[in-house]
């Protein structure tokens, strides 16, 4: 024991002799520099973890499809821009008031407008929309449905200050943008209850596309809906037409059209810059 306690004090003799040869300054060094630094640094800076990215695989994706409504888009024509552009304001400050929702030719919509001859003063129409026209304050959109056995359409002035309410009871597209053949078509594809219950849809999903062909009622139509020039898609020509019919009405084909420079109107920037502007105003 003593022999052991003896050699470690030898050891730490040696260890003190060995550090007198070196300088106050050099012995120091090493653990002043790293304390000024520390000192005229700071402490280090807290750098937060990065947010974990938490994806619900079991919801849709969000869809990228922004909707403007297409009265907002001006004609090709020569028309004045300034025109269009007090218009816009008109429209934006009645949307304000009036809550006019996304729909197309083929939804199913349910109106109330003031009537002073009706009920309370309130006039309330179902019906399909077989065709939306009209640019600007001049918009509008028709409504048809069959009462009594009798097809009853009704059109509506989109900006009107009569209209007090617009609910979508079906939102869905068809495969044409003109559904004005459904007056020759049997009743049962404008036939809708009154009482209809609106039907949920995702709102960030894609607008359905109903693949619907109509059958339609024997010739003769308001319009011979099987010449190209209609390009009619929902119709079942099979049903009601011969196939020599088919080949004569290509006689009034024009093969021409989609070489029509005159018709090419590119809006997608003029679309862009428009949504924009109605973006920003209605959040104001």
């Amino acid at each position: 024991m003593m022999a052991a306690c003896t050699r470690r004090t030898r050891e730490i003799m040696s260890l003190l002799r060995i550090s007198r040869h070196f300088p106050q300054n050099q012995r120091l060094l090493s653990t002043s520099v790293p304390r000024h630094a520390a000192a005229s640094d700071g402490p280090p800076k807290f750098t937060p973890p990065s947010k974990p990215v938490i994806i619900d695989k079991t919801q849709k994706e969000a869809s990228l499809r922004r909707f403007l409504s297409p009265e907002f888009i001006p004609p090709r024509q020569r028309t004045n821009p300034v025109k269009f552009s007090a218009e816009r304001k008109d429209m934006i400050q009645r949307r304000k008031v009036l809550n006019i929702p996304e729909f197309y030719v083929g939804s199913i919509l349910a109106v109330t407008m003031t009537d002073v001859h009706a009920n309370k003063n309130l006039n309330r129409f179902v019906g399909i929309c077989i065709q939306r026209s009209g640019k600007g304050l001049g918009a509008t959109f028709i409504l048809r449905n069959v009462v009594d056995g009798q097809g009853v359409e009704i059109c509506f002035e989109l900006y009107n200050p009569r209209l007090r309410k617009i609910e979508v009871l079906k939102l869905e597209k068809r495969m044409d943008d003109n559904l004005m053949y459904l007056r020759d078509a049997l009743p049962e594809y404008s036939s809708f209850d009154f009482d209809m219950q609106p039907v949920h849809y995702e709102i960030t999903g894609d607008v359905a596309v109903n693949p619907l062909k109509v059958k339609m009622k024997p010739k003769p139509w308001s319009k011979r809906w099987e010449r190209p020039k209609f390009n009619i898609m929902g119709i079942r020509f099979d049903l009601c037409l011969t196939p020599e019919m088919m080949e004569h009405a290509q006689k009034w084909a024009e093969p021409w059209r989609p070489y029509d420079m005159l018709k090419e109107y590119d809006t997608s920037s003029l679309e862009e810059q428009i949504f924009k502007e109605v973006q920003e105003n209605l959040r104001k």
